[in-house]
């Protein structure tokens, strides 16, 4: 049996992970990039490792790293949370190489569903609904000008070994297809290791709804219901709720069945999610499986009583389910990102540190979360902070205790979408009581949302101090030890340098950060004349990548390089117009 968990990740899921665990009777072991050594996961798991990097290759990413601070910490077992290595099926056969149980399903599971191409296979093999799609992964934007021409736009360019929104592009024109093939291999390396795309037709306007699943080792496969995730903004899902409201009975039950029929034939164990996407006319075609917990978990088991973190604990210890048919819906839920993003600025990652942070409380609401008053958000993660859950005996109780809810939200420091949320829970396209009138999909924020936001106020963004590792002797034990750089600096000595310093004012023509990230790549080379609004480079933060476009019509001077860390603000490029010397 289980004694002591290792959690491969960080932030809220760590935290949530951390919680089972105790409520399980397990110990748990938090691991931290140097941005995260005060983190609330830290604290909130029975003891914390060091795994001294600042990017998520060199830290969460690390498979080495981490199996090395499970043997030295006597781990027995390893959660992966969701996002980092959570689908990878060499991480899954690395812990269980090293006689570790992993808790989440077979690497074969992973490899046969993670894959989205061979998912496909085993969906048509059972007789899942799909639109059309390339058999394999694609090599080149040829290939997916080739499909275009064949089956028409617009269509979706998808990271074939990931999920979350990362490495995913939906192409409307034909002349956006190469450069966003591109984009989705750059997202989809930086994020999972892998650039392989697929090729799928994309229906247009089309709500997003998922399949909760659960499967223990001896067979049974249960599906706990429904979610609604159509609330998108570049692919990331801001709002989900449980049960996904005005689905018919007949499209309820084929949801049901699929997901069932899927996760049975890939043999699947664990927690696991099957999406899918619902035209307008109603027609259902089948997405994905993410082989791992979802992000909004907390819903479904809000409406069904059963903690999901803490039944993957139990089939990893060979249990079986507690539950033998779908246990009925017990009201509404509805959950809210918060994200790091301004929505005044095109939802712009901003790290930082959160100054202030109330939390609402009362009946119905619950928190997961990984920051608090204090917390440093980093420019190296993902952007979410916490999850606002809030849940009612109807959509419309849970829609009113949300706006109460939102209205106490308090956070300072970082811009919050929370501006967002409130305008949502405002608009009848979101809110109507009837299947008629509920407007949104996945594409509705981008395309039909009518508000305008303002932009945050933030402090300027100072970057991270550094730190400076020794060691030192605990019993003769050799102990590594960090510590912030400016701990040790004497009265009146100058601070480290952490970066470029952002520029103070901007000239015209200047192109600059506009938030804090790394320079992905230059899109023009370096004198060409560009014209105003065209993209000259891309920057990634948080795991999104944001073009930055000319500001006129000109000549583009580089100032920055490919792969350059840069401050929000800082010079990027200087476009000199027309008679310039």
């Amino acid at each position: 049996m289980i004694t002591k968990v290792l959690i491969a990740n960080r932030g809220e899921v760590a935290v949530r992970i951390a919680r089972a665990c105790r409520d399980y009777g397990v110990r748990s072991i938090a691991v931290y990039a140097d941005p995260d050594a005060d983190a609330l996961h830290v604290r909130a798991a029975d003891e914390a490792w060091a795994l001294a990097g600042t990017r998520p290759a060199e830290t969460y990413l690390s498979i080495d790293r981490l199996l090395d601070i499970a043997r030295k910490s006597g781990a027995d077992a390893v959660h992966p949370g969701y996002g980092f290595l959570s689908e990878r099926a060499e991480f899954a056969r690395a812990v269980q190489a090293a006689g570790l149980a992993w808790i989440g399903p077979r690497p074969e599971t992973i490899e046969a569903l993670g894959d989205k191409v061979a998912a496909r296979r085993i969906a048509q093999q059972v007789g899942a609904p799909l639109v059309a799609g390339t058999p394999g992964p694609v090599s080149s934007s040829e290939e997916v000008l080739a499909f275009a021409r064949e089956h028409g736009l617009p269509l979706a360019i998808k990271a074939a070994h990931g999920g979350g929104g990362r490495g995913l592009k939906v192409a409307w024109q034909m002349e956006d297809v190469a450069e966003l093939y591109e984009s989705a291999v750059r997202e989809a390396t930086a994020a999972f290791g892998r650039g392989e795309c697929y090729v799928e037709q994309f229906l247009d306007r089309p709500r997003h709804i998922e399949a909760q699943v659960l499967a223990d080792r001896h067979g049974q496969v249960l599906v706990l219901g429904t979610r609604d995730c159509s609330l998108q903004r570049r692919n990331q899902k801001l709002v989900e709720e449980a049960p996904a409201p005005f689905l018919s009975d007949a499209q309820r039950a084929q949801i049901h069945e699929a997901a069932r029929a899927i996760c049975q034939a890939a043999g699947y164990e664990s927690a696991g999610t099957v999406e899918f996407l619902l035209s307008r006319s109603g027609q259902i075609s089948f997405l994905e499986v993410n082989t791992r917990l979802q992000v909004e978990h907390p819903v479904t088991e809000e409406t069904t009583g059963v903690d999901l973190v803490l039944e993957q604990l139990r089939i990893a210890d060979g249990l079986p389910l507690q539950w033998t048919e779908t246990p009925p819906a017990r009201g509404h839920s509805i959950e809210f990102r918060i994200n790091a993003e301004d929505p005044g600025r095109g939802y712009l990652p901003t790290p930082g540190r959160i100054s202030a942070f109330d939390a609402p409380s009362g009946p119905g609401v619950r928190l997961d979360s990984g920051v608090a008053a204090g917390s440093q958000v980093p420019g190296s993660f993902d952007s979410l902070m916490a999850k606002l859950i809030v849940t009612g005996a109807t959509r419309e109780q849970a829609l009113a205790r949300a706006r109460r809810a939102l209205a106490e939200f308090r956070i300072e420091g970082v811009a919050s979408v929370l501006p967002f949320h409130r305008a949502v829970l405002d608009d009848p396209a979101f809110t109507v009581t009837g299947a008629e009138g509920f407007a949104v999909h996945t594409r509705w924020i981008e395309t039909e949302m009518r508000c305008e936001f303002e932009s945050a106020e933030s402090p300027l963004d100072k970057g991270l101090e550094p730190i400076l590792r020794t060691f030192i002797e605990l019993d003769g034990r050799r102990v590594s030890l960090g510590l912030p750089a400016g701990l040790g600096l004497q009265a009146g000595a100058a601070a480290p340098q952490t970066g470029s310093a952002p520029a103070t004012a901007a000239a015209e023509g200047d192109v600059l950060a506009p938030l804090t990230g790394s320079l992905v790549a230059w899109h023009q080379e370096d004198g060409a004349r560009v014209q105003a609004g065209e993209v000259v480079a891309v920057m990634e933060a948080m795991k999104m990548e944001t073009a930055l476009s000319a500001p006129r019509t000109g000549r583009l001077q580089r100032v920055a390089s490919a792969g350059q860390l840069l401050a929000s603000g800082e010079l990027v490029a200087r476009i000199q117009g027309d008679g310039a010397a």
